[in-house]
């Protein structure tokens, strides 16, 4: 890829910001250590702590672990323990001995089945886990690859199937957008630290078919809910609009999500010698363009909306944190991508709000969701039991678009 000159000024090229940054991170890992479980790591409270009955999750464990393995990488003493405790509970009671694969919960409590969401995270994990050397990561990653090719992803259709029951029996007549949203973020890790670049076709395959096949005939937003045979659900979840997987109607959030990984399989591709189309481009503009227009202030009130209507109302109108932390990883994105002035502005809009109504330095880490009318909420998301999305928009700003996340990280220290 080409050099792009950033604008004068811009934040991206500031020591002061990168500094910035750092110290932000440094305070959301100092805040998430309370997570640790016996078994893993669990949901923690607007104050901090876990619940007396707390108990740990596999997709809060394997985001733990992908950020403290990331966090070691950097250079941050005392995280390679957490990044170990993550990877041998994913190889411990959240692994299923049985019928292999991994379960929300140790052990199966309360389980409904296997999903590719999470098993996307735990190849996440994994991949970032092997490139920080922790003990185990490597088998973690063989069965996380193995389970993710043999059980979830379809050849025929290019993306993943969604849920099956325990014994991978009774597979869901549904197809997410989510789940392989995340699985593209999988791959480009997979293509890192496994070098099969097979990995990257594959994220290509399911950007082809979500966003440059769907989410283009629609105006750029993005069409989360499909039947079996890849058609679009367009009133899915229409009595349940405030879900926390699968919200009905569109979700400006995952628009900028995708804006950004797009770029990051660009670059990835172009790095491993393959082709990149450049529809990948042309649809991270378009999404981005499209999120910014309908739901940034889309109710008179400053932030991104949760959902939209097919007609661009809002519907949820909490404003949730990991929407505005892939906005400034989104518009740092492409503003590296291209160079152009209106995305630092964005960029430093979105770092504002962020600053103004989400970071809370009295309780620690960040409100996760705020009312419509900007305050502190939990409706949705109660408590803070995320670190994923909040850490990673402190580190993506300042690495280049490719090769993935912890692979970049490992080599911006080894050039330092």
């Amino acid at each position: 890829m080409k050099h792009i000159d950033l604008p004068v000024g811009s934040w991206l090229d500031s020591p002061v910001h990168a500094a910035w940054l750092m110290t932000e991170g440094l305070r959301l890992l100092a805040f998430a250590k309370a997570s640790k479980l016996p078994d893993g790591f669990g949901n923690l409270d607007a104050s901090g702590k876990l619940a007396p009955d707390a108990a740990a999750e596999t997709m809060n464990t394997a985001r733990m672990t992908h950020c403290f393995a990331l966090a070691h990488i950097q250079g941050v003493p005392g995280c390679l323990a957490y990044a170990e405790h993550g990877v041998a509970a994913l190889r411990g009671g959240l692994q299923d001995a049985t019928y292999e694969g991994w379960f929300a919960h140790p052990e199966g409590l309360h389980d409904s089945g296997k999903a590719a969401y999470l098993h996307a995270f735990v190849a996440l994990a994994a991949s970032s886990a092997k490139v920080a050397g922790t003990a185990g990561a490597a088998q973690l990653l063989a069965d996380a690859v193995r389970v993710i090719e043999g059980r979830f992803w379809c050849e025929q259709e290019g993306a993943l199937r969604e849920t099956f029951s325990r014994a991978w029996q009774l597979p869901e007549a549904y197809r997410g957008a989510n789940s392989n949203m995340h699985a593209t973020e999988a791959f480009l890790a997979l293509a890192d630290a496994t070098g099969n670049t097979l990995w990257l076709q594959r994220a290509l395959r399911i950007a082809e078919r979500i966003i440059h096949t769907h989410a283009t005939a629609n105006g750029y937003r993005v069409i989360e809910h499909f039947d079996a045979f890849w058609q679009p659900v367009p009133h899915y979840n229409l009595e349940h609009p405030a879900d926390h997987f699968r919200p009905y109607g569109t979700t400006p959030g995952h628009a900028l999500e995708w804006a950004r990984l797009l770029l990051h399989l660009e670059a990835s591709l172009q790095l491993a010698g393959l082709h990149a189309p450049d529809w990948l481009l042309a649809c991270a503009r378009g999404l981005f363009d499209s999120a910014c227009c309908h739901a940034w202030n889309a109710d008179g009130q400053a932030g991104f909306v949760y959902t939209l209507d097919w007609d661009n109302r809002p519907v949820v109108r909490q404003r949730l944190h990991w929407v505005h932390a892939e906005a400034c990883a989104a518009a740092a994105a492409l503003l590296r991508r291209t160079g152009e002035a209106c995305y630092e502005q964005w960029y430093q809009c979105f770092w504002g709000f962020i600053d103004n109504h989400f970071i809370d330095r009295a309780g620690g880490s960040w409100h996760h969701e705020l009312d419509a009318n900007n305050r502190p909420a939990g409706s949705i998301w109660p408590g803070k039991p995320d670190l994923y999305h909040a850490y990673q928009a402190v580190l993506l700003p300042g690495l280049p678009l490719a090769p993935s996340l912890a692979t970049a990280v490992a080599g911006y220290v080894t050039k330092r």
